[in-house]
């Protein structure tokens, strides 16, 4: 991508667990946001680019006389490196992460991004281009020069870009020959403690080992390893972990699909789809993640005083998050409106109290974890069962938020059923049979209604409400949290009638009635690999492992995948990354991979 290039998501993405940074092709970090996941952007140009990316927004070295670039991952871990070349075959490489790493028995996770240069051929010439902004891109900080920093003062925050490189250079962003390996660190406004280049050299190599060793402890299947890592490493970075919280995704405002403005804040925590992120890292027996999860969602129940759980909250258990445009920035493409905040967080969602007990039913079998728990925290989930039991046939929002319209949504029935179907088995495991036989009789109750008022014989499918006619992806999860046997006729008969009515090859629409504005055009990436699970459930696994790797090579060139895509061009839209689709790459490879035993 040159100067100018049109926006794409052809990004690759670090972070710490702390902050991330999405980078382009060209190794310019155009998105970037401090102190955290949910703050103003440093960097903004994704979001800025109605005339293509441009410098502004924007941290980069840029190589004179750009040809060709090469990105890739450092396999297992989280550090991006970029090789740019010119027509003379001269290049340079850049390494990119965020710290991250064990140190006096607690994570450094500082919000600082490390940028590594060295020449690989020829006599190079760069130049070293560092541009943040302030308030959504109104204002440009202030900057000041010290001995080997540049200090950038923002609104309501300070930044301190340490460097070996020239500063008048940097400062006059000059091009000059690159005789040698150069480091750039931008974060707190603090003095390092060692030498620049001793400093940025040590936080790769421990950045690098934390990485690999905790890649090391995943459970992967037998086939799609690769896949199946970069995905975990991915989902880990969206954990915001000083509180435990997870995002949907780091970006807001990216379209659902060109032009539709469909533009959502997505940097905050769905209860709904951080559970599905603990589940399948679960299934790659990484147990942190949910741990550091409970303790936020621990706080979200009981914080909770009226026992009415919002769909998402912030990452530091913020319950209000007024939704608003900023004029600042012209949109991806310039196809605004950039959006902060989400007015789901003033939705009714029933789904909502199935997915609290869901993320928090393993803590009640597994004996691994570190905090164990006890009969208030069972007190605590029977609350949110209550509010299932009494809900499940109210109309809501439904999973997918809508704005203009509500009824008996079935996916959200489906979840308030699970919510009891799972405190009859945590009451079984706690030697409860009065709890038991309570949950299992409401969860037997809901059941009923649901398979008489959600199949429709019309479409010989479950349907998105009750008494409806619509069809709904989202009811394919009655296969996911055990609601049918998936060789049950009906729910083979639903997804052949969801094949048929949302399919295009081997992508698939979330619903096929319109909603607040018109028709989904674009493929939802984790309905696809709903299809898929339940394809392989159905015992069409052939057919789903093909639609498994038509999806796999929908990833970007680092294997990322957004919240959308078209289905012609296959080309990526929505927020990004967006977790719902990576959970997807895991949860499929894990059921279609062949077993280990079958190689040793």
């Amino acid at each position: 991508m040159h100067p100018g290039a049109q926006a794409s998501l052809q990004l690759a993405m670090i972070g710490n667990c702390a902050i991330s940074a999405l980078i382009d092709p060209q190794a310019r970090v155009v998105w970037c946001c401090m102190p955290r996941f949910d703050g103003d952007p440093v960097f903004c140009a994704l979001l800025d680019s109605a005339n293509g990316v441009g410098s502004d927004g924007t941290s980069a070295v840029e190589l004179e006389g750009l040809s060709r670039s090469e990105q890739s991952y450092d396999a297992g871990t989280a550090i991006v490196r970029t090789r740019l070349f010119d027509g003379h075959g001269q290049g340079i490489e850049i390494v990119d992460f965020a710290p991250r790493f064990l140190q006096r028995d607690r994570f450094f996770r500082p919000a600082q991004l490390v940028r590594r240069v060295r020449p690989l051929h020829g006599h190079p010439r760069v130049r070293v281009v560092v541009r943040p902004r302030s308030d959504w891109g109104a204002n440009q900080p202030v900057s000041t020069r010290g001995s080997n920093h540049l200090r950038f003062v923002g609104s309501g925050w300070t930044l301190r870009l340490t460097t070996n490189a020239p500063l008048s250079y940097v400062i006059g962003e000059t091009w000059f020959s690159l005789q040698g390996p150069i480091s750039l660190l931008l974060g707190p406004d603090e003095t390092l403690s060692g030498g620049i280049e001793d400093t940025a050299r040590e936080f790769e190599e421990q950045t690098s080992l934390h990485w690999l060793r905790w890649t090391r402890g995943l459970a992967v299947p037998l086939q799609w390893q690769d896949a199946v890592i970069r995905s975990a490493i991915t989902l880990k970075m969206c954990q915001y972990e000083e509180t435990g919280a997870i995002v949907a995704a780091m970006t807001t405002s990216i379209p659902e699909a060109p032009g539709s403005q469909r533009n959502w804040d997505y940097r905050y925590c769905w209860l709904r789809d951080a559970f599905f992120v603990v589940r399948a890292l679960n299934s790659l027996a990484e147990l942190s993640t949910m741990e550091e999860y409970l303790r936020w969602l621990h706080d979200v129940v009981r914080g909770a005083a009226t026992g009415h759980m919002q769909p998402l909250y912030g990452i530091g258990l913020e319950p209000h998050l007024p939704e608003r445009t900023v004029p600042s920035l012209s949109g991806y493409r310039g196809m605004g409106p950039v959006r902060i905040g989400n007015q789901a967080h003033e939705h009714v969602q029933h789904d909502v109290y199935g997915n609290v007990v869901l993320g928090a039913a393993q803590a009640f079998h597994d004996q691994r974890l570190l905090r164990r728990v006890d009969a208030s925290d069972f007190a605590a989930l029977e609350r949110m069962g209550e509010f299932a039991w009494t809900l499940h046939e109210q109309p809501d929002a439904g999973m997918w938020e809508l704005r203009t319209r509500s009824g008996v949504h079935t996916a959200s029935s489906l979840m308030c059923w699970a919510a009891c179907d799972r405190l009859a088995k945590i009451a079984r495991a706690m030697a409860r049979p009065d709890r038991l036989s309570h949950w299992a009789a409401r969860a037997d109750a809901i059941k009923a209604r649901i398979l008489e008022r959600a199949w429709s014989e019309v479409r010989q499918s479950f349907v998105a409400s009750f008494g409806g006619s619509d069809l709904d992806a989202g009811v394919l999860l009655m296969a996911e949290v055990g609601f049918l046997d998936p060789r049950d006729t009906r729910f083979v008969r639903t997804v052949e009638a969801l094949e048929h009515s949302l399919s295009d090859g081997p992508f698939m629409r979330r619903y096929e009635a319109p909603d607040d504005f018109g028709r989904p055009e674009t493929a939802f990436i984790a309905c696809c690999f709903w299809r898929i699970d339940a394809l392989a459930r159905i015992g069409r696994v052939e057919q789903a492992r093909e639609i498994f790797d038509a999806l796999l090579a929908r990833r970007n060139h680092v294997g990322l995948l957004s919240e959308d895509l078209v289905a012609a061009s296959g080309e990526l839209w929505g927020n990004f990354p967006q977790t719902y689709s990576m959970v997807g790459i895991v949860n499929c490879a894990t059921r279609l991979s062949l077993p280990w035993d079958s190689v040793i």
